[in-house]
C-alpha cells in the first residue's frame, strides 16, 4: 500500500524528521536521564512520562520515513478543466440546500474543518475529475449518500503553507 504524495508532501516530511532528530530527540533523552535519577522508577511519573513522550517522538519519526519510503509522487495538472489536487471547488449540497467552498488535497494534509478535502474520501474521490456544472452522486456507505451540483473551480496549486497532518 502507498499513499499518494507531492513533493512538498515528502519534503515537509523530511523537514518534520530533520527537526525531531536533531532538536527533539536530544531534548527528549536529556529529559529521560534527568528524570531517572529522581529514584525508584516504580513510583517515577516524571520518568515514566518522559520515556512516553521520547516513544511518540521516535515513533512518528517512524511512521514519516515509512510514508516517504512508500509513497507514490503524484503531480499537479492545472492545464485540466477537470477537478484535481488544490483546486478550490464551490460546490452545492441538494439535501441541505447550502452552499460551500473545499480545496482538494493529498491526504496527509486534509482537515475538514479548514475545508480542506482529501482526495480519498468519499466527498474527494466523487469530484476528482469532474468539471463545474456536473451534478455528482456521493457515496458514503451503501446506505448514506447524497448528490451534490460543482458550482465552480478555481484551478489551485500545491500550496507550501498548508501544514502535513500531525497525529
Amino acid at each position: 500500500m502507498y499513499d499518494e504524495l507531492t513533493e512538498v508532501d515528502i519534503n515537509k516530511m523530511q523537514e518534520e524528521i530533520d527537526y525531531r532528530i536533531k532538536v527533539l530527540r536530544p531534548q527528549y533523552i536529556e529529559e529521560v536521564k534527568r528524570t531517572r535519577e529522581f529514584g525508584d522508577l516504580s513510583e517515577n511519573f516524571e520518568y515514566k512520562e518522559a520515556k512516553r513522550e521520547k516513544n511518540k517522538n521516535d515513533s512518528r519519526i517512524r511512521y514519516l520515513e515509512r510514508m516517504i519510503k512508500t509513497a507514490k509522487v503524484v503531480a499537479v495538472n492545472p492545464k485540466t478543466e477537470k477537478i484535481g489536487l488544490f483546486d478550490k471547488v464551490e460546490i452545492y449540497f441538494e439535501e441541505d440546500d447550502e452552499t460551500e467552498t473545499i480545496q482538494i488535497v493529498t491526504a496527509l494534509r486534509q482537515n475538514a474543518l479548514e475545508g480542506l478535502i482529501s482526495k480519498v474520501s468519499p466527498l474527494g474521490r466523487a469530484i476528482i475529475g469532474h468539471k463545474a456544472g456536473d451534478r455528482v452522486y456521493v457515496e458514503i456507505s451503501s446506505d448514506n449518500s447524497y448528490y451534490i451540483n460543482i458550482r465552480s473551480v478555481v484551478k489551485g496549486k500545491d500550496d507550501e503553507s498548508l501544514p502535513i497532518s500531525t497525529y
